[in-house]
């Protein structure tokens, strides 16, 4: 239990945004949930997270409840790049889900995060613990995971403003002229699948990937795509978009599966952030997977 006094400068703050700044390691929407709950009191009165706080209000905050998880345990091989108190980075295998959705509640990342773990974020909740970002089904490579809430929502930050980097490798269809180019072209859900996502001019969020020429192949190009938003399967979407799809997408584009099948040839080699607690800048960069590597033989 803790009992605070709210001091002038708090004056006509929420109460959520309050607690998100006295409760540095518990994620607003928990905080928002356990106001709800009543868990927190105001002057000994249960209030809304919208309440604007008055000076000399005493804030009461009772122990949070553990929660049970739900998610399932699974000994699946993680390779853990980079390790310390405060996150993981992991390089994801082509296949494994990031998390739990619709119709798949086990065989996934967070599974086996959950084994290997108990100590994650719970900012995203039980079914996604310490995953701060995702990689589809099918694209390989690295992952920040964060193993506590402040270093999640620290995380998060970046993510938002765009200063964690991420870079990919995508084999795509069909050859450039250009070196390097840039695609600014907004992304919504498909009207007519549901399933996919699709550029949309009108209703579309911003999206903005960049790319460059790494290396050309009779009827194929490699490019490295620099993310500065991160829309679901925004790149997929855009070098579709630009009628260059990625090789092997079983989604998004028409013939670009005759060279490769076992689904897209897209890998997330690069990843950079500011460290949560030493502000330092990190950096993590891992080789094109055996599978990868071998299409590209192929071509040579």
């Amino acid at each position: 239990m803790q009992k605070i006094k709210v001091s002038s400068e708090y004056i006509s703050l929420r109460l959520d945004k309050f607690l998100s700044l006295v409760l540095s390691d518990v994620s607003r929407s928990k905080i928002q949930q356990y106001i709800d709950d009543g868990f927190v009191l105001v002057n000994n009165k249960k209030e809304k997270s919208s309440y604007k706080l008055e000076e000399n209000d005493e804030v009461l905050v009772n122990d949070f409840p553990k929660e049970i998880s739900e998610l399932k345990a699974e000994d699946i091989p993680l390779e853990i790049v980079y390790e310390d108190d405060d996150i993981l980075v992991i390089n994801k295998p082509r296949g494994l889900i990031t998390h739990p959705g619709a119709g798949n509640k086990e065989h996934t990342l967070a599974n086996a995060l959950k084994f290997y773990s108990d100590n994650l974020s719970s900012v995203n909740g039980d079914f996604r613990p310490g995953i701060v970002h995702r990689l589809d089904k099918d694209t390989a490579g690295l992952l920040v995971v964060a193993k506590n809430d402040f270093a999640h929502v620290f995380l998060q930050d970046q993510l938002k403003d765009h200063t964690l980097g991420r870079r990919y490798y995508a084999l795509v269809l069909g050859t450039f002229s250009e070196e390097e180019g840039k695609i600014i072209a907004p992304i919504g859900r498909d009207k007519s699948n549901r399933l996919k996502m699709a550029v949309d001019l009108t209703h579309g969020k911003d999206a903005v990937t960049n790319f460059k020429v790494v290396g050309r192949f009779n009827g194929y190009t490699l490019l490295e795509c620099i993310l500065e938003t991160g829309r679901t399967h925004q790149i997929r979407v855009h070098l579709d978009y630009i009628k260059h799809p990625v090789v092997g997408d079983p989604l998004y584009g028409r013939g670009n599966r005759s060279l490769y099948k076992d689904g897209q040839l897209l890998f997330a080699h690069h990843i950079s952030f500011i460290h949560p607690k030493s502000k330092k800048k990190m950096e993590f960069d891992v080789p094109l997977p055996e599978y990868f590597e071998k299409v590209l033989t192929s071509l040579r």
